[in-house]
């Protein structure tokens, strides 16, 4: 096989996505090469992923890249990358926080942090957003333990609790909650909040776009003219986000709100942006739990509010619901927020994966 060259992962369950994790320093420093390898590692371009590790899904298609950090207060650093299985693209402007559940495992289990006994923390530092979460995983007699009794909507069966607790995750993108300045922006006639807390979001009611809020995939992502009609107000959002031409982007994500119908807090459902997720992500979760405490914005609007500070916000979604746990400080545009959750992980296949050599160099 003088024509494949092999690199180091562990293919690892993160919340509800999967995909490949890498040392950082077992990929190419050049980005334009790992990129390259990226595309070839997960089959891409191409629908079905069928020459690799994708799924052919948004959800497995992803990647994280995990190295040693030498930031003051921080042990590690993660990069995100979302590969596209349509187009030879590899984005890294957005972040997971499902992938993010499986960083400190992978860590410890490739020897690029030690485990404590009992549970371990370490402090992660998001590339992608600039921003920090502890990581607390349990690690009794000091190896990571994955079988318990803690379960997650959109994952079958139960696993051990991985605490994530979010900090600087305001403006994680754009450097601001409100990238626009509105609370409220109205585009194609119809009212979006427009907000950047962990994931870059544009929150839109389902009854504007003929909705009730409940539909699953074949109601969401084959309904074409809806999609086409909510693709175009997500780029003029994200024109006035700051973010450029979005068209080729995965931000700003979509959540399509309604009122709750389960005992939660409200109910959304969130676009990747061009499909439907499954479930939901964590890092759109805590954009929406964060919207729900912002008065004024359409999450506010459609939520079950709460006064409680810290409270538990309980987003309904087409898998069942996600909890966030969301301290506030602060009114308004200026509020700042610290938000947690508990997801799983699970190693899936540890080795290496084959791409070809030319890759290297282009």
């Amino acid at each position: 096989m003088r024509d494949q060259i092999g690199i180091p992962c562990i293919f690892m369950r993160g919340g509800t996505s999967r995909g490949p994790f890498f040392n950082a320093t077992h990929l190419p420093a050049d980005l334009a090469a790992r990129d390259r390898v990226l595309l070839a590692a997960m089959g891409s371009p191409d629908l079905r992923q069928i020459n690799g590790l994708g799924g052919g899904d948004v959800t497995t298609s992803k990647v994280a890249i995990v190295s040693k950090s030498t930031r003051p207060g921080v042990d590690l650093d993660y990069l995100f990358a979302q590969v596209d299985f349509a187009k030879p693209i590899v984005d890294t402007s957005p972040s997971c926080g499902n992938m993010l559940s499986g960083v400190l495992p992978f860590a410890i289990e490739t020897g690029l942090f030690p485990a404590s006994h009992g549970e371990t923390r370490a402090m992660i530092y998001n590339v992608n957003t600039q921003s920090r979460i502890e990581a607390i995983v349990q690690t009794p007699g000091g190896d990571v333990v994955y079988d318990g009794d803690a379960k997650i909507d959109g994952v079958p069966g139960t696993a051990a609790p991985i605490v994530l607790n979010f900090m600087d995750v305001v403006g994680s993108i754009s450097g601001r909650m409100l990238p626009t300045g509105n609370v409220r922006d109205v585009i194609q006639g119809v009212e979006v909040t427009c907000i950047d807390v962990a994931m870059p979001m544009m929150l839109v009611r389902a009854a504007d776009l003929g909705l009730d809020g409940t539909e699953l995939k074949a109601g969401i992502d084959g309904n074409k003219p809806m999609m086409a009609r909510l693709e175009v107000i997500r780029r003029e959002a994200g024109l006035r986000m700051g973010f450029g031409d979005v068209a080729d982007k995965v931000i700003p994500k979509v959540g399509i709100l309604s009122r709750p119908r389960n005992g939660g807090t409200l109910t959304s459902r969130y676009l990747t942006p061009l499909a439907l997720h499954a479930a939901h992500a964590v890092t759109g979760g805590v954009c929406v739990a964060t919207a729900c405490a912002l008065e004024g914005s359409i999450a506010h609007e459609v939520a079950e509010r709460s006064h409680e500070n810290p409270r538990t916000v309980w987003i309904e979604h087409p898998s069942g619901q996600i909890d966030v746990r969301l301290t506030t400080t602060g009114h308004g545009a200026a509020m700042d927020v610290v938000a947690g959750t508990l997801r799983t992980a699970r190693p899936i296949m540890r080795g290496e994966v084959l791409v070809p050599r030319r890759v290297l160099t282009g």
